[in-house]
């Protein structure tokens, strides 16, 4: 009888342990560069940290397209955690798909920048990054500074560019609005519009493939636009022909937020990965690997000085409140402050 006790008490144990080991959490995310090190800087270290956790990471090319899965599970959530860009996961919130994020999901949520939050949202800002200038460097003799280059002859027909509805597409009207003279945005950006239309001739393709980067890289094409963390990744490749800028105008922040699926079958593990994704430490990692901006105050001191140098790290944390789509390195230019009014960025 003793025997058979001792038995089941091992086999308790064991299915004890095979059940915190199979926890896991259903992540959706970016596929591409952004899985590659998101996965090394982010999920590997947490589930190395926690190994009754499992991350699954789903790639998917863009938000719009989680979004849509997002919307066809709402009745029965296959994932968990998904990170998109926050003004997708606003919609998101809309549907139901994003539960509220508070203190009993994260510990960091006090420690967040303004611009991690975006009224009537229920995911929180996880990375920020920025629309820059990319070019070849063996084609371009002289570097260009402002985004008013892109008009320069020299690059007739060798531009390319991300068209709307691409978020690259969409600030780059709004920048083009306000060198036109435009200066409000939410009104109307018909002078953006009408700029961009000048520059259409001289654009190669509005639709790059298989990204922004790769044709600037063989040479295909010259100059264009793309994503400061992606940009600074390519840049920084062996014998790499890509070189970034940030016009000195200055550019649109791009915020990607995390957020915990509503009704998620795994939902006391994925809060425990979102308070990692969120912690300084892990923000500073990211940064450090992928030039991603931390939006945890804290983190900015964990950050090598070459990865500041490479992120709007310096802009992001002196914006003040609410939602936002302009920041600048001179204060030519200014942030949407929301209820808060318009400030310059110092």
């Amino acid at each position: 009888m003793k025997k058979i006790k001792m038995l089941l008490l091992s086999t308790c144990i064991a299915c004890t342990a095979f059940g915190a080991q199979a926890e896991t959490v259903n992540l959706m995310a970016y596929s591409g560069i952004f899985e590659k090190y998101y996965r090394q800087a982010v999920v590997e270290p947490f589930m190395a940290k926690n190994p009754d956790i499992t991350v699954e990471y789903f790639g998917m090319p863009n938000s719009a397209q989680m979004l849509g899965t997002l919307r066809s599970q709402v009745a029965d959530p296959q994932f968990d955690v998904a990170i998109m860009d926050i003004t997708v996961s606003k919609a998101g919130t809309d549907d139901g798909v994003f539960a509220p994020i508070d203190e009993s999901v994260t510990s960091h949520l006090k420690d967040l920048v303004p611009l991690a939050h975006l009224e009537g949202t229920n995911a929180v800002g996880v990375t920020l990054d920025s629309m820059t200038m990319i070019y070849n460097k063996d084609l371009v003799v002289a570097p260009p500074t402002s985004w008013e280059d892109l008009w320069n002859p020299a690059y007739n027909r060798k531009i390319v560019l991300a068209a709307a509805p691409d978020t690259t597409g969409l600030i780059f009207t709004v920048v083009a609005d306000r060198m036109a003279g435009g200066t409000d945005y939410k009104t109307s950006t018909e002078k953006g519009i009408e700029k961009v239309m000048t520059l259409a001739p001289a654009v190669q393709t509005w639709e790059p493939h298989p990204d922004v980067y790769q044709p600037i890289m063989t040479g295909s094409a010259t100059i264009g636009l793309g994503w400061n963390a992606r940009a600074q990744i390519f840049a920084g490749g062996e014998g790499s022909k890509l070189a970034v800028v940030m016009p000195k105008e200055g550019s649109g922040f791009q915020i990607n937020a995390i957020g915990l699926i509503e009704n998620a079958q795994n939902r006391e593990a994925a809060k425990r990965f979102i308070d990692y994704a969120l912690s300084p430490e892990t923000q500073a990692t990211l940064a450090n690997t992928m030039y991603y901006a931390p939006t945890n105050a804290n983190a900015a001191s964990l950050i090598s000085k070459e990865a500041q140098a490479k992120t709007v790290l310096s802009m992001s944390m002196t914006v003040e409140s609410g939602p936002r789509i302009f920041a600048q390195k001179e204060p030519r230019f200014w942030v949407d402050g929301g209820h808060d009014g318009e400030r310059p960025i110092r």
